[in-house]
């Protein structure tokens, strides 16, 4: 059975130092993981595959210069394996990011799993989600910056986009991708076997897979999600595009309506935008990106709209027909009657998670109104033997989040409860052009929560990296709590604000203040170097501070 040690450790003082002290734990012999809650918490936990002594643990920690004693020591409850022809100690449902982590983790712990697909491998992420997407983004930013509509300020050429051949691109980049991180990976660990079929969870805990009945000892869903489409009156009859479908077109529409303005919907809006699509977006809540910082929203849109992308929020679709070849979108608006026509339809409204015929009601286990599966933080659902992970639970739809509970999930399982899923400081990026990034609590979630709010707001006029490269569109946004100086919330505009805001996760993850932040040394002419300037802006007129103004 596997041991579980929790140690004392003291003289640890930063980020650092929890990485020496893992580091050195990780190099005895017989240990499995090892989680440190944060360095200040001055504990590390341990699991090992077998006795293990203390002495060992400790003498690692001390030859890394710090100062260790174990306090627990205590044997873990293993998943059961099954007994006849099926015996494995997991089995994973599911193909996508998810499931592979869940299933590699398990693999390293010496489990034996079977993962179960049905379809194509690889989930959503590599075949219809961020690799494609993400790939025309940036192709059609290329596209975008070359041609009349280029650099403000840099003289451009103009140049044809050839659709047919992008996409064919993108279908190359996406069987590459598949081949390599998902087919390629499985062979590598003779530990999984893949199981080709539907899976049905039945009464017990079972497996039913095509009607061949497994008895695993543990079983982790990771089933993923699917476009969902609002039941508006006439939008079957009339045909839509999902995100799916859009990332499938082999020819382009001369225009365009989208339905939704939240990532996925304006990324592909302005994706098609560029193109050469004229686009209409049509968003129920008042703003787009409507869960973002409204400065923000309201920046984005003006972007948007000046590259020619129209816009209507706060609407409410009534009808959808078909008139003379095209689509109508009937909507109110402030009250008013009004509608919109194109050759296509887009919906981008969110997703729902596959779970329709899982067999969930059989064992216990009660899907929330989307479909989804409630989780604990240990990843476990209310079958104490059935964890789930992904995007067809109750975690916010990323693939890194779908990706860290798949590993979460597959330890719990097969070690029995020991680490909870950490999601503090959760980065997000919507990939239009500018980018928005965001980590930590809005400004009105602040206030919410009790704190009273402070906030710096820094254009990126002056972030020197963005005058130099031609680029000052976006902004950076700073909440920090009034009372204490702590960081809350960083919200970014910028070209790459995606790139930019780990570093305010690692700000808010650490506890810094905005002096903290402030007073950190940045490479000049970098777009990062912004949270510093917004940082200062707290305490200093950014205006008056000279090029690396400390």
């Amino acid at each position: 059975m596997p041991l579980y040690l929790e140690l004392e450790v003291q003289r640890m003082t930063c980020d650092d130092c929890a990485r020496h002290v893992t580091r050195a734990l990780q190099s005895v012999p017989g240990v499995l993981s090892v989680h440190i809650p944060h360095w200040s918490a001055g504990k590390a936990e341990v699991i090992a595959g077998g006795e293990i002594p203390a002495e060992a643990l400790e003498e690692a920690v001390a030859r890394a210069g710090y100062g260790a004693r174990v306090i627990r020591s205590e044997r873990m409850e293993a998943a059961p394996t099954s007994g006849g022809d099926h015996r494995f100690d997991l089995m994973v449902i599911g193909g996508g990011s998810a499931a592979f982590a869940a299933a590699i983790r398990a693999a390293e712990l010496g489990a034996r799993v079977a993962m179960v697909e049905a379809g194509t491998l690889g989930g959503t992420c590599v075949n219809v989600g961020c690799i494609p997407s993400k790939m025309l983004i940036r192709a059609l930013e290329i596209y975008h910056r070359a041609g009349a509509h280029g650099f403000r300020g840099v003289a451009t050429v103009r140049g044809a986009l050839n659709w047919a051949a992008l996409i064919a691109q993108k279908d190359a980049l996406v069987a590459a991708m598949r081949r390599e991180k998902y087919e390629e990976v499985l062979a590598a660990y003779p530990e999984i076997t893949l199981i080709r079929g539907r899976a049905r969870l039945v009464e017990g805990g079972a497996v039913a897979v095509d009607g061949e009945i497994f008895t695993p000892g543990r079983v982790i869903l990771a089933t993923g999600a699917r476009p969902w489409v609002p039941p508006i009156p006439g939008l079957a009859e009339t045909g839509y595009l999902t995100s799916t479908d859009a990332l499938a077109l082999r020819e382009l529409p001369r225009s365009l309506i989208v339905i939704g303005a939240n990532a996925v919907g304006l990324e592909l809006a302005q994706v098609f935008a560029r193109a050469g699509v004229a686009v209409t977006v049509l968003e129920a809540l008042p703003r787009i990106v409507p869960f973002e910082e409204p400065e923000i929203s309201a920046a984005l849109q003006g972007y948007l709209e000046e590259e020619g992308m129209v816009f209507h929020t706060g609407v409410r679709i009534t009808r959808v027909e078909r008139l003379n070849g095209r689509v109508v979108v009937h909507f109110e608006q402030d009250e008013q009657a009004r509608s919109v026509s194109a050759e296509q339809i887009l919906v981008a409204t969110g997703r729902r998670a596959n779970t329709e015929g899982l067999g969930l009601e059989a064992v216990g286990i009660t899907p929330g109104p989307k479909g989804e599966i409630p989780v604990t933080p240990y990843l476990q659902t209310a079958h104490p033997a059935i964890y789930a992970a992904g995007d067809c639970t109750n975690l916010p739809m990323f693939v890194y989040v779908a990706a860290a509970s798949g590993t979460v999930a597959a330890e719990n399982a097969l070690l029995g409860n020991h680490k909870a899923l950490d999601l503090s400081a959760l980065p997000r990026v919507t990939f239009t052009d500018p980018e928005v990034a965001a980590a930590g609590l809005t400004e009105a979630q602040a206030r919410e929560q009790g704190y009273t709010p402070k906030v710096s707001l820094l254009p990126l006029d002056f972030v020197p990296r963005a005058r130099v490269a031609f680029d000052t569109r976006g902004l950076i946004k700073l909440i920090a709590d009034a009372e204490t100086d702590r960081l809350l919330g960083v919200h970014v505009l910028a070209p790459e604000a995606g790139e930019v805001i780990q570093v305010g996760v690692l700000a808010l993850k650490g506890g810094y203040t905005t002096r903290d932040l402030g007073a950190m040394i940045f490479p000049y002419l970098t777009w990062v170097e912004g949270l510093k300037l917004a940082a200062q802006g707290f305490v200093k007129d950014v205006a008056r501070l000279s090029c690396c103004a400390g």
